[in-house]
């Protein structure tokens, strides 16, 4: 067995990493912006970059099946196993769950999702300006636990790398 990812899994990961910060950074922007056409197009490139990553982590999701990525390093204890599959689950959770809490909220709050302003992304449901509002909250609180799992992640790789001094970030490079 391997012990790095595969080209694909790379890439991905990778991809996916820059377009995850990306939309954070850019959701934490736009959202103090005082309503204007700039705030309107970069809500649109949000939501296109939002679907896109969507439909990203499926595919992501699929090669990760049909493609076992390397076991963990064998000096990791049986809690370090369970903290980084504990959290890898929680990575595709949110990964999941954000993009759909997006895609709800806008569908309750009546604006439609049109993916670079060429394909329209059909309502999830009808127009509730309450619902729309609760949903702002939901999708706000996952990606603020996305922050705080990504940091998870990125530190126990440096960790890894720096202090256990083992292949840990060097499998994924």
């Amino acid at each position: 067995m391997s012990t790095t990812y595969t080209p694909v899994a790379k890439v991905l990961h990778w991809l996916m990493a820059v377009m995850i910060i990306g939309l954070l950074v850019l959701g934490v922007y736009m959202h103090e912006l005082p309503l204007s056409p700039e705030k309107l197009q970069l809500y649109s490139w949000h939501k296109w970059a939002g679907v896109t990553v969507f439909l990203l982590v499926w595919l992501r999701l699929a090669w990760r099946l049909t493609h076992r990525p390397p076991a963990l390093p064998e000096s990791m204890s049986p809690l370090m196993r369970l903290a980084a599959h504990a959290g890898h689950a929680a990575l595709y959770a949110l990964m999941v769950v954000i993009p759909l809490s997006g895609w709800l909220m806008s569908s309750a709050k009546g604006v439609q999702t049109v993916w670079f302003g060429v394909l329209p992304i059909p309502d999830l449901l009808v127009r509730d300006k309450a619902l729309g509002n609760l949903l702002v909250q939901v999708h706000e609180a996952l990606n603020w636990l996305l922050m705080l799992t990504l940091t998870g992640h990125v530190g126990a790789a440096l960790w890894h790398h720096f202090v256990l001094k083992d292949d840990t970030l060097r499998r994924m490079r």
